[in-house]
């Protein structure tokens, strides 16, 4: 049984819709960051360490200290 609170009830937006509507948000922010010359906060699996990454492709790693 799948339970609808009343913000669904009244959109008729599923979760699924939902989730993919912010992944596209989230790839126009990084879009409209690039453009504007800001870098994006990204995390490098392999490294297990957050980066920056800058329009040019430069990547500076957090450090912690």
């Amino acid at each position: 049984m799948v339970e609808e609170n009343e913000l669904d009830s009244t959109c008729g937006i599923s979760d699924e819709e939902l989730t993919e509507r912010f992944k596209a948000s989230i790839k126009i922010d990084q879009e409209i960051c690039k453009i504007k010359g800001l870098p994006i906060a990204k995390y490098d699996d392999e490294t297990e360490c957050a980066y920056l990454e800058y329009p040019d492709g430069r990547r500076v790693y957090v450090k912690e200290d």
